[in-house]
């Protein structure tokens, strides 16, 4: 695991003021991305459970709108120059550097976990290892929004993203994954993208049982 984190964490160091140039405008051109945000901090601020971490969070965009949207959204990055600019532009806000398969979060602690396309770059194999830490973190009751590239074919497909390669998945394959770690899926969003990428974008809502 450590070797493919170490080239994205490099790759994403590398492509920080223009990665953050991109997302400035939020996620005003992306309507579905938006809602589907939306209503997961509506779901979780009715838990009565508002922190909420970002997990991969980039330049620190969107833990921005989640904490517009009412919840105590902190930022968790495997970029050290991500969490640096994120902490320079938002300074009132709470961004620390992370691997999504160690958390820096007490158990059951969180009412939402936000994965935003940044679970991407993460092998096949080892991605029910990053759904069961976000399990962990999650107290019942606790929302978990994954966003990602889809296939319609019946494999996850490995492609050359600008910053690392990458992988897209079925949505099923997806939600299976989720199941077995404990999660009920809620809904799921898939729609056609708004670059010319070629794959579909897709949301996907898992609640922790309570």
């Amino acid at each position: 695991m450590a070797e493919h984190q170490n080239e994205t964490r490099a790759a994403y160091d590398g492509v920080v003021e223009l990665y953050a140039s991109m997302f400035a405008d939020g996620l005003e051109t992306q309507p579905f991305a938006r809602n589907m945000i939306a209503t997961f901090a509506e779901l979780v601020r009715g838990t009565g459970n508002t922190r909420t971490a970002d997990v991969g969070c980039g330049p620190g965009h969107l833990t921005a709108m989640l904490h517009d949207l009412g919840l105590d959204a902190f930022g968790l990055d495997l970029s050290p120059a991500m969490v640096a600019h994120a902490r320079r532009a938002r300074p009132a806000l709470r961004f620390e550097e992370a691997r999504m398969e160690a958390l820096p979060v007490e158990d059951h602690a969180l009412g939402g976990v936000l994965a935003h396309y940044s679970m991407i770059h993460t092998p096949p194999a080892e991605l029910p290892a990053l759904l069961a830490e976000q399990a962990r973190v999650l107290a019942p009751g606790g929302l978990l929004l994954v966003s990602f590239f889809a296939t319609g074919g019946p494999e996850p497909v490995r492609f050359d993203h600008k910053v690392t390669p990458a992988y897209s998945w079925p949505v099923d394959r997806i939600a299976d994954l989720l199941a077995a770690a404990g999660f009920s899926v809620t809904a799921r969003l898939l729609h056609d993208p708004a670059t010319e990428r070629g794959f579909l974008d897709a949301h996907v809502l898992a609640r922790r049982p309570g």
